[in-house]
């Protein structure tokens, strides 16, 4: 069984931080999470270095954060993404996206 532990937090005053897992188990979670962090406007940076595994639904939940986040004010940039997710991103024709 793998770990489905995640965890959020505004590591600095724009920079969200998200590390652990981001996969189908997790997805949901993080982005209702997220979702208070992300609507008062002031992420400018989206940090994924810490993620650990991610699959699909990470890559839906990382692209739904960024456009949450740009609705309320500026779009963040990513920080550390995994090979994993740009991987995935790239066979997805999403990379554009994540820039």
């Amino acid at each position: 069984m793998s770990d489905d532990r995640y965890r959020l937090e505004m590591s600095s005053p724009d920079t969200l931080a998200v590390s652990g897992a981001l996969n189908f188990r997790t997805a949901a979670q993080v982005l209702a999470e997220a979702g208070p962090m992300l609507a008062g406007g002031g992420v400018r940076v989206l940090d994924l270095a810490g993620v650990s595994g991610a699959d699909s639904a990470g890559l839906a939940c990382v692209l739904s954060m960024l456009a949450r986040a740009g609705a309320h004010g500026p779009r963040p940039r990513v920080h550390g993404l995994p090979g994993s997710l740009r991987r995935l991103a790239k066979v997805s024709d999403a990379e554009a996206l994540l820039a």
